[in-house]
């Protein structure tokens, strides 16, 4: 559950002698959102909710599957790797049910690593909207594929012929979430105690995959939840024999997996989204807030779309955008209006997948939204209809690979604005890298097309 009243150091000390614990887990999300820890003895614990702890800062340095970024100034072998200083945050004590008794902290990486840390870039955009007197709410949306596999069964297999959790396209299926009511429990139960609490939960239109939006909270804790929730997701799958993939899209024969974000802004605690005077309810400052995520999201997109396989997902007619568009009320969007009470008048950044970094995804989200209403910024007529249809002008495509993606970021003035030139470097050097990575392999479709005939 969440552990209300522990804010700071003492708060959390007291708790650990409270339950007599020995150790304690802490963990910190790296590049790509992967969350990366240790069990920590109290007596260090102690030390560090005083004085923060050190962490090689390799973890800023490698890939997702811990392969030496070659391209990096903060960190590489000419550093010689040494440790990063991260600070422990009380308030994000968790109950662990699969270690009952047991806690969880959220560290974040402090000093010149905090330049570079995912977490911190978010609460430089947070500042921003602060400074400008708006508070932000946010919300995620998250699909996921559960396969009957396990690590090694899906290696084994070398990824082919997985077994779906279900068959079949069935979205919103009560048949299927009623077979499996006992899991769907467990999942909804499990969530609330580790505070990262569900909205809602569907099957989704293809074999095996959820839909699960996470509940609506402030920015920053919306975006721990959506993080923690991917990791800990896996782990509720796989102690249950399953496995969970945020993949973006992981088979050419379904959907693929949206991370979609759901942002809206408090002025003086009331929604500045909404406005009763506008046909649509819809306020100025919204549509600045649109004209400036549209206009920047080819530049951003690197940070919300972070792998080679997020650009598979974004082609027509399979619920994903394929340029900087939007519209009221239109899923076929980018960015999705949703008009309704003054609460509930809301953005749907409806590009980001799953497979993004939920830090760096939102932080997209607002800051390029936040540099619309700075400048004043008007969106283009809304879309209306099937956007996937209609022509767009060129300042508007999105990019069609990671390595674009990555080159409009480092090029972008906005970004170096937003999060600082030593993170824009650093972030759009790790996605240069991804793609060098990728480009090493070749694929089985190579080998089919061209190894016989050419």
């Amino acid at each position: 559950m969440a552990l209300s009243g522990i804010n700071t150091a003492e708060d959390a000390k007291r708790l650990v002698r409270e339950r007599g614990l020995t150790h304690v887990k802490v963990g910190v999300h790296d590049v790509d959102g992967i969350l990366r820890g240790k069990y920590m003895h109290r007596d260090k614990f102690f030390s560090a909710l005083d004085g923060g702890f050190g962490f090689c800062n390799v973890v800023l340095g490698w890939d997702a599957n811990d392969q030496l970024y070659d391209n990096t100034r903060y960190t590489g072998w000419h550093t010689a790797y040494p440790d990063a200083n991260v600070r422990v945050i009380p308030s994000s004590a968790r109950e662990m049910p699969s270690e009952p008794g047991g806690l969880f902290f959220l560290g974040e990486f402090d000093g010149e690593a905090e330049a570079v840390c995912p977490r911190a870039a978010l609460r430089r955009v947070l500042a921003r909207a602060d400074a400008m007197g708006y508070a932000v709410k946010a919300g995620f949306e998250y699909e996921f594929f559960v396969f009957e596999e396990t690590p090694h069964s899906i290696r084994e297999k070398r990824y082919r012929d997985l077994k779906p959790l279900s068959p079949g396209y069935f979205g919103y299926s009560v048949i299927r979430n009623s077979v499996h009511g006992t899991l769907y429990r467990e999942l909804l139960d499990f969530c609330e105690a580790m505070d990262f609490g569900i909205e809602g939960l569907h099957t989704e239109t293809g074999a095996g995959v959820l839909e699960a939006a996470l509940r609506v909270d402030e920015a920053l804790p919306a975006a721990d939840k959506a993080a923690l929730f991917k990791t800990f997701l896996k782990v509720f799958a796989q102690q249950r024999g399953l496995l969970a993939t945020f993949m973006a899209k992981w088979s050419p024969a379904w959907p693929g997996c949206g991370g979609h974000i759901h942002v809206s802004l408090i002025a003086k605690a009331q929604p500045a989204f909404h406005d009763a005077k506008d046909p649509q309810g819809l306020s100025s400052t919204l549509r600045h807030f649109v004209a400036g995520q549209q206009s920047l999201m080819p530049e951003m997109l690197a940070l919300v779309a972070p792998t080679v396989n997020s650009y598979r997902r974004l082609i027509p007619g399979f619920w994903a955008p394929t340029a900087a568009t939007w519209g009221v009320e239109n899923r076929t969007t980018a960015l999705r209006v949703i008009p309704g009470s003054p609460k509930s008048t809301r953005v749907e950044y409806r590009v980001a997948a799953a497979d993004g970094n939920p830090y760096l995804a939102l932080a997209a989200a607002i800051g390029s939204g936040l540099m619309g209403i700075e400048r004043k910024m008007v969106p283009t007529d809304p879309v209306t209809g099937n956007a996937y249809e209609k022509r767009f002008p060129a300042r508007l495509q999105l990019p069609r690979t990671l390595m674009e993606a990555a080159e409009k970021l480092a090029a972008s003035k906005a970004a170096r604005e937003l999060f600082g030139d030593a993170f824009v470097e650093h972030y759009a050097a790790t996605r240069d890298w991804e793609e060098r990575e990728f480009r090493k392999h070749i694929s089985d479709w190579e080998l089919e097309r061209y190894f016989e005939i050419i």
